[in-house]
């Protein structure tokens, strides 16, 4: 299952936590969070993430934001800089792959 690039914009396509990496990361793991419920997934199936921001040197909010969602799961990840997003309020921008079943 892969959920694909995912934004911090809510239902209204208002951007979530405006300026601020983490808060906009924690939105995101939420929102693919939910994406795998409805699938009949969940966290522990991500195998891989893709972390894209638009200012390298923030990396530790989406990092740290990545730590709280997965813990002792442990994706591989891919953390990299991007010159720009489709709306200049969104600095980052999270992918995942999950394989169900994958805990076991």
């Amino acid at each position: 299952m892969h959920v694909s690039g995912t934004t911090a914009s809510d239902e209204n396509s208002e951007v979530v936590g405006k300026g601020d990496a983490y808060a906009q990361a924690v939105y995101i793991f939420q929102k693919i969070e939910r994406a795998l419920h409805e699938a009949g997934a969940s966290l522990t199936d991500v195998v891989r993430t893709r972390i894209y921001v638009t200012d390298i040197s923030q990396w530790e909010g989406p990092g740290r934001a990545h730590g709280e969602f997965f813990g002792d799961i442990r994706p591989a990840n891919t953390l990299v800089e991007v010159s720009a997003l489709v709306t200049p309020e969104h600095l980052i921008e999270i992918e995942a792959e999950a394989i169900l079943g994958a805990e076991s």
